[in-house]
């Protein structure tokens, strides 16, 4: 089941995953990303400065998945 995360402005992979409590600050991202398998839309990702765009459904396979949706103002 792919739960929806919605985000008032840009967001990259990093703050994603301090935001939902992935990992406990925007410096683990990197090891996590080097350890973990993380998947934005089926393909692997390592870079945590990668923005996430409308639609974009990110899946890691200990944690679930997740689509992100931009409010829009």
């Amino acid at each position: 089941m792919v739960q929806d995360i919605s985000v008032k402005d840009d967001i990259t992979l990093g703050q994603f995953l301090k935001n939902e409590g992935v990992i406990g600050t925007g410096g683990q991202a990197k090891w996590f990303l080097q350890d973990e398998e993380v998947l934005i839309n089926g393909e692997r990702e390592t870079r945590r400065g990668k923005k996430l765009h409308d639609g974009d459904v990110i899946e890691i396979p200990s944690e679930g998945q997740f689509r992100i949706n931009h409010l829009s103002e």
